[in-house]
């Protein structure tokens, strides 16, 4: 049977070209996150993260009717840490959720987030210690944007980068653009620069090309 525009078999090509094409479209979902960092009189930094999500139509749920654009999920974390992204205090509040009473039934256990650093093995201690059952899986979620927040907040204001200091910059080799071979860095930060492996330059030129097996 020969492949058409609507069949799940079509190659990736073909499904990539019906995608790019303009289509009618209705917004069924929104979720919306926002994260706001406040720097305390006391020295510390309060991390304030919330999620909502909202219907575009009427939405039945097992508790009852949720209008469009009331929340189904309203989720809040704080967080405060001091400058080195140590964790001293947090607390979670859940204000709408699909099943009001039991949603919000997970106690203190937020509290086991005292304690962490945001930059050292944050996801993994936030995964042994809240996955599953043992936490919100909204609020959970939440955790996952903080700590390069956090780092946006401290530029420029804990952070501040001497044009003597001889420490690297703190934001070089954390993304594809900032890496120490790319161009980002020779032209912004020719002092930390580093020559590209060999290799490198080609397959960046040609994505098609795959860089030699070291296997």
């Amino acid at each position: 049977m020969p492949l058409t525009e609507t069949s799940p078999h079509a190659p990736p090509a073909d499904r990539r070209a019906r995608a790019a094409r303009p289509a009618t479209r209705r917004l069924v979902h929104k979720r919306a996150i926002d994260v706001q960092i406040y720097a305390r009189d006391d020295g510390l930094w309060d991390i304030e993260a919330e999620l909502v999500d909202t219907k575009a139509r009427d939405f039945e749920l097992a508790t009852g009717l949720r209008r469009a654009g009331e929340p189904i999920h309203h989720m809040h974390l704080r967080l405060t840490i001091d400058t080195t992204f140590h964790v001293v205090d947090a607390e979670a509040k859940t204000h709408a959720s699909p099943y009001p009473g039991y949603c919000e039934d997970y106690g203190a256990a937020y509290r086991a987030l005292i304690g962490m650093n945001l930059l050292r093995g944050f996801s993994h201690a936030v995964k042994q210690c809240l996955h599953g059952v043992l936490g919100c899986t909204h609020i959970t979620e939440l955790t996952r944007v903080l700590p390069t927040a956090a780092i946006q907040a401290f530029a420029g204001e804990v952070v501040r980068p001497e044009a003597g200091d001889s420490r690297q910059p703190f934001q070089l080799d954390r993304c594809h653009a900032l890496r120490l071979d790319g161009p980002a860095v020779l032209r912004y930060y020719p002092r930390w620069s580093k020559p590209p492996v060999a290799g490198a330059a080609a397959v960046e030129a040609n994505p098609q090309i795959s860089p030699p097996s070291t296997t």
